[in-house]
């Protein structure tokens, strides 16, 4: 790999404060360069992504990390709607969520998830986990533009 790697713009869709922090904090602990929006629920999810009022300027991410459990619309139902989207399923979805539930897992990879991640509860595991996602979707991984 000669060529530099670009940052990337990840939308994360969390509405635990705790997990948002962490996530930030891993962020900052291994220096990535990517630029995190975050959204605390799945209908801001959609409106950040279709660049609704109040998200008219928000970047396109080029990497979406989507918890299952969300208030308002859940993650699954995101997931389905990102994927049905012509403009919006090329962007890849890591379901980053605390559920083992098989039948979480089993729909996911079936609406079209890219990838499924346990959240650790330990914190230099989770920091972890998101430095691979990182490393993986962004060094690894060649997106589309």
């Amino acid at each position: 790999m000669t060529d530099a790697v670009e940052p990337i713009e990840i939308l994360l869709v969390e509405d635990d404060p705790g997990d948002v922090l962490m996530t930030q904090e891993a962020f900052e602990h291994h220096k990535i360069r990517n630029t995190l929006s975050v959204v605390s629920d799945g209908e801001q999810a959609l409106r950040f992504l279709h660049r609704e009022p109040p998200f008219e300027d928000a970047p396109r991410p080029g990497l979406i990390l989507l918890d299952l459990n969300l208030p308002r619309k859940d993650g699954r139902e995101v997931l389905s709607e990102i994927k049905a989207s012509p403009q919006l399923r090329s962007i890849p979805v890591v379901v980053l969520t605390t559920s083992e539930a098989e039948e979480d897992i089993l729909r996911s990879y079936d609406l079209h998830a890219n990838a499924y991640v346990t959240k650790p509860v330990d914190f230099d595991r989770f920091v972890e986990a998101i430095r691979q996602i990182d490393n993986f979707f962004v060094t690894v991984v060649k997106l589309p533009r």
